[in-house]
């Protein structure tokens, strides 16, 4: 049972197709580690850091499906592109990336990297990408949300060529608490620190000033989400606790 509270997910959603826009996701991700891997920025199977992220993902995958049962069915890949950007994504259908920026220029500790990457499975998880695009385009194209079945070939499509869209997606200031709630409670659960969610905006609101950040640009940081996590990490201190002694 969740113990944080971020309610039911968009209903919105599901005028796209979930399975076409995994499918242009997956698309898009493996065109972004094409081009790194022809820039030799893509790092190999061996890599410490690489494989210190596919650690991380493995203890946190687990408890994805009690967020979405659909996870269940994702082919899960994580990968590390070398550039100073400090940003990280998992898009729809679980496809995540960090960039060696995120993890050199802010010294991230595994508890802090699971922050991250929980905030990012929390995104593809509760379907933010799928809410915004259909939320866009509905308005748009005039979409009431009676006129479902007339727009879903429509959005269906919009969802098939998206392209970069789904890199740059801005979302929404109630996606991105949620996001932070639910990265939170799954990284607990998996076994690392829930403090760690604080320590991290602090440092991401440090680097605010330095150059590369990409991660920033999407997910702005501040007082206000420090102050929320803060409140939120009693409510999952205890399965952090649980998830030590197993």
């Amino acid at each position: 049972m969740a113990q944080v509270d971020v309610g039911s997910a968009s209903g919105m959603r599901k005028l796209v197709p979930a399975e076409q826009l995994e499918s242009s996701a997956n698309q898009q991700y493996h065109q972004l580690l094409a081009e790194a891997r022809s820039k030799g920025a893509l790092a190999g199977d061996g890599h410490p850091q690489l494989l210190r992220l596919r650690g991380i993902a493995q203890r946190i995958i687990p408890f994805a499906t009690q967020w979405n049962s659909g996870a269940a069915r994702w082919r899960w890949e994580v990968n590390l592109i070398g550039s100073k950007q400090i940003n990280a994504f998992c898009m729809p259908g679980g496809k995540i990336a960090f960039y060696t920026g995120i993890l050199d220029q802010l010294k991230l500790t595994d508890d802090e990297i699971a922050m991250v990457m929980g905030h990012e499975m929390a995104h593809a998880l509760r379907e933010h990408a799928r809410s915004r695009i259909a939320k866009s385009q509905a308005t748009s194209i005039g979409l009431s949300l009676g006129a479902q079945l007339l727009g879903l070939g429509e959005l269906g499509n919009m969802a098939a060529s998206l392209g970069t869209q789904l890199l740059t997606l801005k979302y929404s200031r109630g996606d991105e608490t949620e996001a932070d709630l639910v990265g939170l409670e799954l990284a607990a659960r998996a076994g690392y620190d829930p403090q760690a969610a604080v320590s991290l905006w602090r440092k991401m609101g440090e680097a605010t000033g330095s150059g590369g950040v990409g991660f920033l640009s999407t997910h702005p940081t501040g007082p206000d989400r420090i102050r929320e996590l803060e409140q939120n990490v009693p409510r999952v201190q205890g399965l952090y606790q649980q998830a030590r002694q197993r």
